[in-house]
Parts: structure tokens; C-alpha cells; sequence
């Protein structure tokens, strides 16, 4: 497609249709490479069993995944700022495919672990990078487009797990890790192709020279760099409480003797849940902002933790894991409107990059945390407690981001 003309008005190109078209890509990119995401879940049974090792070991290749995934969301970040998104998606892809397929021959745990590092930096490309892309294109429906970038990565985590429990049953894992890695390759290559056209910023407070300015950026008593690092601070306590569900859920399940199919099941629906959160909190973002918006959804996941120490029934865990995901699933886009309301355009696929790096160290912590402790404890009780610690320190940090904010419009205002 021929690039914007810098003379255009931004009304014709923020909030416009083209602008919901790329939005309708982007949520497809992220639905299908976000398999990377959720597949090793699937198959920590299965692969366990394979490399006869301990829980605590056999965790360890999430954490790959998840140190690849933080990694490219900062590296694949900047190279969309320079770039756009179109090549580096393209090249992502390819690595993400690759990552898939290898894993298939490897013959160790270290090896498998090795490889799903690819895996993770591969599919991080239809994730940060993607929000921070569609996060240009919109202004008055920003936290609802970037709610439902972000939303495709939890509508792979209700597609893919089912999928992938049925392909183990026949073809089991290794063969099952191969075929999504050729559909990897085989899809994303050619969506890419619709995203070549690039954004233009109308970008700070000011606007550049020549191109009328979007919006106002948000005051606060705050320098970049300490606001950054707070974001930091905050998506890693959240993540880590957030993974012992979404991590360990299927192997929770089969220690209780329902099942992996069970134990998909949960993941699915707590996934579902978690879409329904992200558009809801992306509505709501768009009226009270990214930082009150955040603060409330951690709020109703320390609060949603809690309810898995008592209740371990079957009927129980399906409930309180669709309670779970309602609960979560709008705060990691959260994180990427507040950049955007607080920090310049031109360097969001960065800024977004650094904290989405940070929420999913947060992950890969936790997943391999509650590992430890189950190996250490016998049972998943303390690792729901010590999530509800790390949720803790994340509701900390964005309320001493809201006094901020709420200090200097105060003061703006005598």
C-alpha cells in the first residue's frame, strides 16, 4: 500500500476505517502467532513424561519461552519504530516456525528448553509490537483497539489448547509441534503483507512541524525514567501472580486426577474470561484512564487468587478460573495505554516493549517459582500465596503512579 501523505488530516486516518481494518489483521496475527504462547502448557505432561524429569525442570522451558518472548518485545519493538511492522513480523515469523519445528527433533530437556527461547522471541513479534503499531492509528478508541490487539493473545489460549490436546491424542507432541510450526510460516508471512503502509506520528504534546498533534500527554510528578521503572516494577509483581494459574492449571488438574483434557478445558475458559476483561478494561480505559483502569483489575486478580486455596472441586476450579480471567485479563494492556498517555509516540514501540519485557519476565519468574515450590511443598497452596504477594507490590506501585498523576492535575488546576 502507497504511505500516508504527511498533508493528510488526522482525521482522515485516526479512528478512520482503514485504521479498524488493520486492527481486524492485527487481532488475527496475534490469535494465530501467540500459539508459542500457550502450546508448551499443553504438552508440560507429555513432555515430562518423555524426558522422565522433575516438575520443577520440566517448567524450565516455559521460562525459555517467556525470556524470548520479553526479549523480542523490546528488540522487535524498536526495530517497528524505524521500521513499521510489516518486516520485522515477517522475519519473526519465520524464526517462531523454526523454533516450533526444531523442537520437534530435540532429544534432551536442555535442548527442547533451548529452542523454545526461538519460540518465545518468534511469537512476542504479534504481541508488544503489535499493540504498540495500532496504538498510532487510534485516538478517542485507543484502549479498546489496543484491548483487542492484546485480546488475541488470549483468543489463542482459547483456540490453541483444545487443538492442541486433540493433535496429541493422535499424532502426539513432537509431531503436533512440527505441523504449528509449517502453519506458522504458511500464515503469518502473507498477513503481514497488509500491514506494509506506516504510521505517521502525530505524535507529543506540541505535534511536529507541518502535522497536527493528537493528543495532550498526561502530566505527572514523575520523570520518564522513574515512571518507567514503576511500570516495570508493577507488570512484573502482577505477572508473577499471574502465571500460577495460567502456567500450572493443567498440571494442577492432572495432580487433583481430572486430567489434561480438564485441565485445557479450565485454561480455555479462563482465557475466554480474560478476553471478555481486556475489551471491558479497554472501554473503561477510555473513559478513566490506563492507571485506574490497571489498579482495578489488579485489585480483582489478588482478590481472584484467594479463591483457589479453598476450593479444588472440579466444578469449583472451572468456576473460579473463569472468575480468574475476568478478573486479569485487561491489566498487560493497561500497560501500553499509560505509555501512551504519559510518554511520546515515537517511542512506544520501545517504551511498550520494556514494560510487555517486564510482565512477561513475570511470567516466566512465576512459572518456574510455583514449580520450585510444588517440588519443595508437595502442593500448589503455597504458590497461590506467594502469587498474592507478588499482586501485592503491583497494586503498590500504581497507586503511587495515580497520587502522582493526581498531584500535578491539582496543582495544574490551582
Amino acid at each position: 500500500m502507497r504511505p500516508i501523505d504527511p498533508a493528510t488530516p488526522k482525521e482522515a486516518v485516526i479512528d478512520g476505517s482503514y485504521a479498524w481494518y488493520r486492527l481486524a489483521v492485527a487481532v488475527l496475527l496475534g490469535t494465530i502467532g501467540s500459539v508459542g504462547m500457550w502450546a508448551f502448557i499443553v504438552v508440560l505432561p507429555s513432555v515430562q513424561a518423555d524426558f522422565a524429569v522433575e516438575r520443577a525442570q520440566a517448567s524450565l522451558p516455559y521460562t525459555s519461552t517467556m525470556i524470548g518472548f520479553a526479549l523480542g518485545n523490546v528488540i522487535i519493538g524498536r526495530y517497528v519504530d524505524r521500521f513499521g511492522v510489516a518486516l520485522p513480523v515477517a522475519v519473526a515469523s519465520a524464526i517462531l516456525g523454526a523454533g516450533f519445528i526444531l523442537s520437534a527433533f530435540s532429544t534432551s530437556i536442555w535442548q527442547f528448553t533451548i529452542l523454545q527461547l526461538t519460540v518465545g522471541f518468534g511469537c512476542s513479534a504479534t504481541f508488544g509490537p503489535l499493540i504498540a503499531d495500532i496504538s498510532h492509528w487510534f485516538e478517542r478508541r485507543r484502549g479498546i483497539a489496543v484491548a483487542a490487539v492484546a485480546s488475541g493473545n488470549y483468543l489463542a489460549g482459547v483456540i490453541w489448547p483444545g487443538i492442541i490436546n486433540a493433535a496429541l491424542s493422535d499424532w502426539g507432541w513432537r509431531t503436533t509441534f512440527a505441523l504449528i510450526g509449517i502453519f506458522c510460516v504458511a500464515t503469518i508471512i502473507p498477513l503481514t503483507l497488509l500491514l506494509r503502509r506506516r504510521a505517521l506520528h502525530f505524535d507529543s504534546q506540541q505535534g511536529e512541524e507541518g502535522v497536527p498533534a493528537v493528543s495532550r500527554l498526561k502530566q505527572i510528578d514523575l520523570s520518564p525514567r522513574t515512571l518507567q521503572l514503576l511500570l516495570i516494577v508493577a507488570g512484573l509483581g502482577c505477572c508473577v501472580a499471574m502465571s500460577m494459574p495460567q502456567v500450572h492449571i493443567v498440571a494442577y488438574c492432572v495432580d487433583l486426577g481430572y486430567g489434561v483434557a480438564r485441565g485445557a478445558e479450565m485454561l480455555s475458559l479462563m482465557l475466554a474470561g480474560g478476553i471478555v476483561s481486556r475489551l471491558l478494561s479497554g472501554f473503561i480505559a477510555d473513559y478513566i484512564g490506563g492507571v485506574r483502569t490497571l489498579l482495578l483489575g489488579s485489585v480483582l486478580q489478588c482478590l481472584s487468587l484467594f479463591l483457589y486455596i479453598p476450593f479444588d472441586g472440579l466444578v469449583s476450579l472451572y468456576v473460579v478460573s473463569l472468575i480468574f480471567g475476568l478478573s486479569q485479563g485487561g491489566i498487560v494492556p493497561c500497560y501500553a495505554i499509560i505509555v501512551r498517555e504519559y510518554l511520546p509516540a515515537r517511542e512506544a514501540g520501545q517504551r511498550v516493549g520494556i514494560v510487555v519485557m517486564a510482565t512477561i519476565a513475570g511470567m516466566a519468574l512465576g512459572g518456574w517459582l510455583s514449580g520450585w515450590i510444588y517440588d519443595l511443598t508437595g502442593s500448589y497452596q503455597a504458590a497461590f500465596i506467594n502469587g498474592i504477594a507478588w499482586n501485592l507490590l503491583n497494586i503498590a506501585a500504581m497507586i503511587l503512579i495515580l497520587l502522582k498523576t493526581d498531584g500535578r492535575t491539582r496543582l495544574a488546576a490551582a
